[in-house]
């Protein structure tokens, strides 16, 4: 099975590269599947890692920042996969 782990944080205002920055240098104790970064508007980043493991396996995560760099507490949610559907790049 298949389980993905979101983690997503919002930064301080102004601050959105420094925490991307911070989220991409968390080694976690041990490799995922897959680790996916991603950033949005309003300072938000966002990590994906894909796990072969069960829904209730004990996974590494990412750390909560120091608190000077978010505005507020993390979010996390854990995600088990029900597939694959289309392939290739949209639009084509």
């Amino acid at each position: 099975m298949t389980v993905a782990l979101m983690w997503e944080a919002r930064a301080v205002p102004g601050r959105g590269a420094d925490l991307l920055a911070w989220a991409r240098a968390q080694e976690l104790p041990r490799p995922p599947l897959r680790r996916e970064t991603f950033r949005a508007p309003r300072d938000r980043v966002l990590v994906v890692t894909w796990w072969d493991a069960d829904a209730e396996a004990e996974l590494p995560e990412l750390p909560e920042p120091d608190g000077e760099l978010v505005t507020r507490a993390v979010h996390r949610w854990r995600f088990e996969s029900l597939g694959t559907e289309g392939f290739g790049r949209s639009g084509d």
